[in-house]
């Protein structure tokens, strides 16, 4: 979620928060969490500081606190201590000072953070430069005022000089007449002591302040970070080509311990210590990794993304780490109930760098928290590290799923790099890849006797052979590559509570190897695996590996001569060549293109001249991309050594966006992509294809025009019943049908076949199902529909929320939103839609009601079917913030009761 989106409400017209940032101000001995937007108005910069809670998504989340305006009295020093914790290549640590008043703050590691500094730099650098009259902030004064309602600025503000008085009480430094022998203090520390301060105080010229912030990672010790600084400008992505072709020369491996854990903590708190688990290894190992899952089961973490556990779970960890060494957090990443927190040894903190952290849902929809991965990537010595925690998807039938899932995670979950021109690193596009987590890959084909016989005997070889993880990896459906230590140890699945007991429930679950920790890449060995059965919280038993792993490391010498080596190579040869490549074809037509279904081909270039090249897919005039927005290029842009080549894919994929005007045929698969070399030409590629229309996509009323299936229906027809007005039936003299048919079949199937489902609508179908459900209402043919109950429902909420219009239309939003405490009101805003909408919102609501009336068997409650149906029905025509989403809840739920019509 954009944190910005909240700030930008909260300002008054005219004024734009250019970014927002999150961070952590000093107070004495304690911190307490801000939100920092960077504001302009009037080419005219301040920042504005919030007080937030939760996500921080809407107005009513945040309140202004103080502005500091970024005039020639603002003044930026970064603070560098390897002794403290917060610094450790995770966090910065800055103070920035204002006449009289200075704020500390500690900033996110990662390009986020990174971004914004360079932006405060940018507005600083551009007051220094200007030459005009030095800026007066009138506008600033308005936000002076009391609230203004509505929860948009919660308190008044005093005067500019007294603004940080609050902030301000952990300062240690002179007043302003001091400053400046303050600053020449912090100059000689910066150059004498070790824990070096770096220093950035109000320069006595406007030429000396180019740099306002640097990173303090970026020392000359740091071999690792060396290798990713700019060296020389617009070449520097040649060079960095050519040294990781070189590596092998300049560098050299040394072994690490690496700690892998993964516990599924079935929503309990820690009521006993972790260090059965956490320090099993006779000596320290030098890196933590360590997840969970199963955080936190309640619904406010599902929803709000917001628990108390998250801190429990954390302490908890930092208490039972190896005794024998100091660590330092390194990052912490969490998505609903998996998390991942990362740990090195302190003395190697200076040694991590580029750290960043994503995480991937693949819940219901590909959206929903509750099942999917986080991730944490970062550069040791120089050495790229990816560690991956995921929670799949349940169920012992439901092994498709779980290797759909994993796939997913692979191609969804991207890391941003330093620099913003490059394109996202995937999860594979590293040296190492650790993946930890309940896989959830269950034991098949024997009985829960069977299982339990086998665990008697101690014979793990013979029932890890029925081992659906193993299955699927030898018939490399998953983990391709991935290597997983001998198994050797009794299930981590599923005991009783509190207990060493198989489970006793009416259930009785298979035990099964859920918890798992698997790698990929070279010079890995593995020490341990096993289970910790002492530690009983949970229905699972956590999981630990211990991976010593040959880390490259930099000799600085030797990388000084290649690297020179390299720019006199790049010199000469830029001096005397011109790039070229030879494209293995130019001309690609993709046919019977499907709604949602991924098409790719193999675009090949080939490196025919004298010297590496640069390329990259070019905007055409008046145009804002330089692709259709229903087509990529894989990469969009890179380099190619000489001699060397490249596979770019282009895929086309019709989504929610783009269907529509393919549907009405407004649109065509056609575009020419064009291929630019830097210092060299361009080549021009042609795109082609043919898109077969999809009842995804096609609004509510053409589709109730339709008696036949859309793909019998000419383009001309479909055309035409784009461009009509919802109510003219004068060229259609025939009755339309009083719902989308297509919408009928799938409510009908689920009416008949799941209404006990357990967990319907809340856990995804197959997307090899969703694409049967599609063709069969697309052709009809089959008459019923395909694929499993999960599949069905699934492929219903698609439907919804590929409507151009939804059911209930953008200019009833309104309405409902002013209408939602109000049951009567709220039927009178229905009985107004055009018929058919009225009709389709009623149907569905019918249909939730029978559904809720066997709970007991589906777990289905009102507040799950509002927050999945309401966001879906009513759609805000803007940006939709949280307080609206509440409201269209309390609007649906009205019609979810028993008794409603």
């Amino acid at each position: 979620m954009d944190q910005s989106v909240a700030i930008q409400e909260t300002l008054e017209r005219g004024e734009n928060c250019i970014l927002a940032v999150q961070c952590d101000v000093f107070f004495d001995n304690l911190t307490e969490s801000r939100l920092l937007g960077l504001v302009e108005s009037t080419k005219e910069h301040a920042i504005f500081i919030y007080t937030h809670r939760r996500m921080a998504i809407t107005a009513d989340d945040v309140s202004l606190e103080d502005i500091i305006p970024i005039s020639l009295d603002f003044a930026v020093v970064e603070v560098s201590s390897p002794e403290e914790l917060a610094v450790v290549g995770a966090d910065t640590k800055v103070r920035i000072s204002y006449q009289e008043e200075e704020l500390e703050l500690r900033l996110p590691f990662g390009s986020h953070s990174r971004f914004f500094l360079s932006e405060v730099n940018r507005a600083w650098s551009d007051v220094c430069k200007s030459t005009t009259q030095a800026p007066k902030f009138e506008w600033i004064n308005k936000y002076h005022k009391a609230t203004r309602g509505q929860g948009v600025v919660k308190q008044a503000l005093a005067p500019l000089g007294t603004t940080l008085t609050k902030l301000n009480q952990h300062r240690k430094t002179e007043k302003s007449s001091d400053k400046k022998g303050s600053s020449e203090k912090e100059k000689g520390a910066n150059s004498g002591t070790q824990n070096s301060k770096q220093a950035y105080a109000v320069p006595e010229s406007r030429e000396d302040r180019d740099d306002l912030v640097r990173s303090s990672s970026h020392t000359t010790s740091n071999k690792a970070q060396i290798l990713a600084m700019p060296q020389f400008g617009l070449r520097d992505n040649l060079i960095k080509c050519e040294l990781l072709k070189n590596e092998n020369i300049y560098t050299y491996t040394e072994d690490f311990s690496f700690f892998l854990g993964t516990y599924n903590v079935n929503g309990q708190t820690p009521k006993e210590s972790l260090r059965p688990w956490l320090s099993c290894t006779a000596t320290p190992p030098d890196m933590y990794c360590v997840g969970f899952q199963e955080l936190d089961l309640s619904k406010e973490a599902f929803f709000f993304n917001d628990t108390p556990k998250e801190l429990e779970w954390t302490k908890a960890v930092s208490e039972a780490l190896h005794p024998d060494a100091k660590y330092a957090l390194v990052k912490l990443v969490r998505l609903v109930g998996i998390m991942l927190i990362f740990y090195v040894k302190k003395k190697y903190a200076e040694f991590i760098s580029d750290v960043e952290a994503e995480t991937v849902g693949t819940g219901i929809m590909g959206r929903m928290g509750n099942k999917g991965a986080v991730a944490v990537r970062f550069r040791f010595h120089n050495s790229d590290i990816c560690v991956v925690n995921s929670h799949l998807a349940a169920h012992i039938e439901e092994y498709e799923r779980r290797n759909q899932d994993y796939k997913d995670i692979c191609s969804r979950l991207l890391f941003r790099q330093l620099d913003p021109n490059q394109p996202p690193l995937t999860i594979m596009k590293h040296d190492v890849v650790l993946w930890i987590g309940d896989l959830n890959y269950r034991i098949s084909e024997l009985d829960v006797s069977n299982v339990k016989e086998l665990i008697s005997k101690k014979d793990f070889e013979t029932l890890h052979s029925y081992d659906q993880l193993k299955r699927q990896i030898d018939e490399k459906a998953v983990f391709v590559g991935f290597v997983e230590g001998e198994i050797d140890f009794q299930p981590t699945y599923k005991y009783d509570t509190g207990s060493d007991k198989w489970d006793t429930s009416e259930k009785c679950r298979v035990p099964a190897w859920c918890d798992r920790i698997l790698w990929t890449g070279k010079n890995i060995m593995q020490q341990h695996y096993q289970s910790h059965m002492t530690l009983k919280t949970s229905d699972h038993k956590p999981v630990s590996s211990l991976l010593v792993i040959g880390i490259k490391k930099v000799n600085a010498e030797v990388y000084k001569k290649t690297f020179e080596e390299i720019v006199r190579n790049i010199d000469k040869m830029e001096n005397e060549c011109i790039p070229s490549v030879t494209l293995s074809k130019r001309e690609f037509h993709f046919k019977d293109v499907k709604y949602m279904q991924r098409r790719a081909e193999t675009l090949s270039l080939f490196n025919d001249g004298q010297v590496p090249c640069q390329f990259e897919f070019i905007q055409k005039p008046n145009e804002p991309t330089y692709c259709k927005p229903w087509l990529t290029a894989d990469p969009p842009k890179g380099f190619i050594a000489q001699g060397g080549s490249v596979d770019i894919e282009l895929e086309v994929f019709v989504n929610r966006s783009t269907a529509p005007e393919l549907n009405s045929g407004k649109e065509q698969i056609e575009d020419i992509l064009v291929l630019h070399l830097e210092r060299g030409k361009d080549y021009f590629i042609s795109v082609t294809g043919n898109y077969l229309p999809s009842c995804y996509g096609s609004s509510i009323h053409s589709l109730c025009q339709l008696r036949e299936p859309i793909q019998d229906m000419p383009q001309e027809t479909l055309r035409d019943m784009a461009e009509r007005v919802g109510g003219d039936n004068e060229r259609n003299p025939e009755k339309p049908l009083d719902i989308p048919k297509e919408l009928w079949m799938m409510v009908d199937h689920l009416f008949r076949n799941a209404l006990n489902q357990e967990d319907i609508f809340q856990q995804p179908g197959l997307r090899s199902e969703f694409a049967e459900i599609r063709d069969c209402l697309d052709t009809g043919i089959p008459d019923s529909l395909p694929g499993s109950n999960h599949s069905a429902a699934e492929a219903l909420l698609l439907f919804l929320d590929a409507l151009p219009e939804p059911v209930v239309p953008y200019s009833s939003y309104q309405q409902c939103l002013e209408s939602c405490s109000n049951a009567s009101q709220c039927e009178k805003v229905i009985s107004m839609l055009p018929q058919c909408h009225k009709n389709v919102f009623n149907y569905l609501a019918a249909f939730l009601r029978e559904l809720l009336k066997n709970s007991a068997s589906n777990r289905l409650d009102v507040n799950i079917l509002a927050t999945i149906f309401a966001s879906l029905l009513l759609k805000s025509p803007t940006k939709q913030d949280l307080a609206e989403k509440r409201k269209t809840q309390e609007f649906f739920q009205h019609f979810l009761a028993q008794g409603s019509s």
